[in-house]
């Protein structure tokens, strides 16, 4: 298969964080509107605008999107300029949203967020800011694998083909000197690309022998008796990287830059906030999930997940491009150009307002 063909197939389906995956959970193209956010008496709308379009996932990745929604944050930095959200369950759906000015802001993992620049050449999205780390496992069936070398010669799953957690697992089986080819999964340890909806099913009809997964997939399987043998972030310097992003419609933001540093002012304000309450925070997210799903997490999948997961308004960059680096080694990707990828201008102008130090775009960002 030709390199190009090869990359248009695996970027098609960069839906993770999972970053997606449920670091971009589930998979479908349909996005649902949970509605318009109640809008404070006497506010004023931001340069005249009715209404800002934000789109985010129903996962716990998506923590800030969550409960920035729920205890009514953006709303309140927004004024009378109406914060409206589309819920989304697939990163590519997200991206044809942006890409149609469907929605204008969106949470999304780093993949999905690669996918839709590189296709664009650079001319559709900017990452204006970080929103979480972490949150992913590998997760395997105790009575089958006990240490890292019992990976080898077994069925583990993976969200879908090319996406973030597909591409993390096949670079660490790389790395303890396993062959697996990237297509088929076939190798030393087979790769078995399976809907995280479907997973934990499968993990119980013993059809895989592991997963590397994002949350709340991986704690789902440690509720049905998985064992976590590898965290990822214990791959990762300062064991951080980057599981979601927020992304911007470039026209968007060159045409309504003040909205846009609202939204991120109401972002840090969140993070803030779900650091200092964080059992409040949870149980906030949970509340959103359940409005935006139609089911709350219990609490024996939520505490874990809520807990492996941390919420940054540095978008870690540097992670990102390593990332892409990972694809490009696996043989999914060929080496995308990430240059002007990143604008980081209006967050470390809304940082330093709140006194705290600014963030770095490894290189990547705009000239």
């Amino acid at each position: 298969m030709p390199a190009t063909t090869a990359l248009r197939r695996s970027l098609a389906v960069l839906a993770a964080l999972p970053l997606f995956a449920l670091a971009a959970c589930g998979y479908g193209s349909q996005a649902k509107d949970d509605g318009t956010a109640r809008v404070a008496a006497g506010a004023e709308k931001i340069d005249g605008l009715d209404s800002v379009r934000i789109g985010y996932f129903g996962n716990v990745t998506h923590a800030t999107a969550l409960v920035g929604n729920q205890k009514g944050f953006f709303q309140k930095e927004l004024g009378a300029t109406q914060a409206r959200y589309a819920i989304f369950n697939a990163g590519p759906s997200e991206i044809e949203a942006l890409n149609s000015g469907s929605i204008d802001i969106g949470w999304i993992g780093p993949s999905p967020a690669i996918n839709g620049y590189t296709k664009a050449r650079g001319k559709n999205l900017r990452i204006i800011g970080g929103s979480a780390s972490g949150g992913v496992k590998l997760v395997v069936n105790p009575e089958k694998i006990r240490s890292i070398e019992d990976v080898e010669g077994k069925r583990i799953a993976t969200p879908q083909l090319g996406n973030t957690q597909d591409v993390a697992f096949l670079n660490w089986a790389a790395d303890q000197g396993w062959k697996v080819d990237p297509q088929s999964g076939k190798g030393d340890v087979t790769v078995v690309r399976s809907d995280n909806k479907v997973t934990p099913d499968a993990y119980k009809a013993g059809s895989i022998d592991g997963a590397w997964v994002p949350e709340p997939t991986a704690s789902k399987l440690v509720a049905e008796g998985g064992k976590v043998l590898l965290d990822e972030a214990s791959l990762w310097p300062d064991e951080k990287f980057v599981i979601t992003n927020i992304i911007v419609s470039q026209t968007f933001l060159e045409k309504h830059p003040k909205v846009v540093e609202a939204v991120l002012r109401a972002s840090v304000e969140t993070n803030k906030w779900i650091k200092a309450n964080p059992e409040e925070a949870k149980a906030a997210a949970n509340r959103q999930l359940a409005a935006n799903t139609g089911k709350a997490l219990p609490a024996e999948v939520l505490d874990p997940a809520w807990k492996s997961i941390q919420v940054t308004d540095d978008p870690l960059a540097a992670t990102l491009d390593a990332q892409a680096e990972h694809a490009v080694k696996a043989g999914l990707l060929d080496k995308p150009d990430l240059e002007g990828i990143y604008d980081l201008t209006l967050l470390n102008k809304v940082l330093k307002a709140a006194g705290e130090p600014a963030v770095d775009d490894a290189g990547l960002g705009v000239k």
